[in-house]
C-alpha cells in the first residue's frame, strides 16, 4: 500500500502554525506533548474498534468514527515528523494479516521507541507501523487520507472559534 503524504506536511504546517499562533506555542516547547498526544488518540483509536473488548459483544463503532479517530493519529505523526524535520513524500507499507489488537500494540511499541531514540528511523518504524492499522481494520489509504483532509477543516474551524 502506498501512502502519499507530501499533501499533508504541507497542510499540516499550516495548521500546527495556525495553533502556534492562536496558542503562542512552538515546536520546540511541545515535541513530548505531541507524543503523548499520538498515544493518547492511538488509546482512542482503540477504543472506537473495541477490538480489545473480548468481555462485550458490541461490535466496533462507525467506519466513519473509526476513520476519525485515525485521522487524529495521522495528525499527530505529521506534527511529530516536522517538528523534528523529518518529512517524507510517501510510505509504501507492506500489509500483512495481523489483527488489530496486535497492529494496535505494535504502533505503541514504535512509537515509544520513537520517544526514547528520536531519530529518523525510528519516526519511519513508528509512521509504518501506525499506517499497517489500516489494513488490519480493513481500510484503505483512501479512506484514511480522506479522513485526514476532512477532520484537517474540522480542526481549521475549531481554531477560528477558539476551541
Amino acid at each position: 500500500m502506498l501512502c502519499v503524504l507530501k499533501e499533508m506536511y504541507k497542510k499540516q504546517l499550516e495548521l500546527d502554525l495556525e495553533i502556534a499562533n492562536n496558542h503562542h506555542i512552538s515546536y520546540e516547547d511541545t515535541k513530548d506533548k505531541r507524543i503523548l498526544a499520538l498515544l493518547v488518540e492511538l488509546g482512542e483509536l482503540a477504543n472506537a474498534t473495541r477490538c480489545f473488548k473480548f468481555w462485550s459483544f458490541k461490535p466496533s463503532e462507525s467506519k466513519e468514527r473509526v476513520l476519525d479517530e485515525y485521522a487524529d493519529g495521522l495528525h499527530f505523526l505529521l506534527s511529530i515528523g516536522l517538528a523534528y524535520h523529518y518529512q517524507v513524500d510517501s510510505i509504501e507499507v507492506e500489509e500483512e494479516k495481523v489483527e488489530p489488537t496486535d497492529a494496535i500494540l505494535r504502533s505503541y511499541h514504535y512509537i515509544n521507541e520513537f520517544y526514547i531514540d528520536r531519530s529518523l528511523t525510528k519516526y519511519l518504524m513508528a509512521f509504518e507501523n501506525y499506517l499497517k492499522i489500516l489494513a488490519s481494520l480493513g481500510y484503505s489509504w483512501s479512506e484514511a487520507d480522506d479522513a485526514y483532509f476532512k477532520k484537517l477543516e474540522e480542526n481549521h474551524h475549531r481554531q477560528d472559534t477558539n476551541y
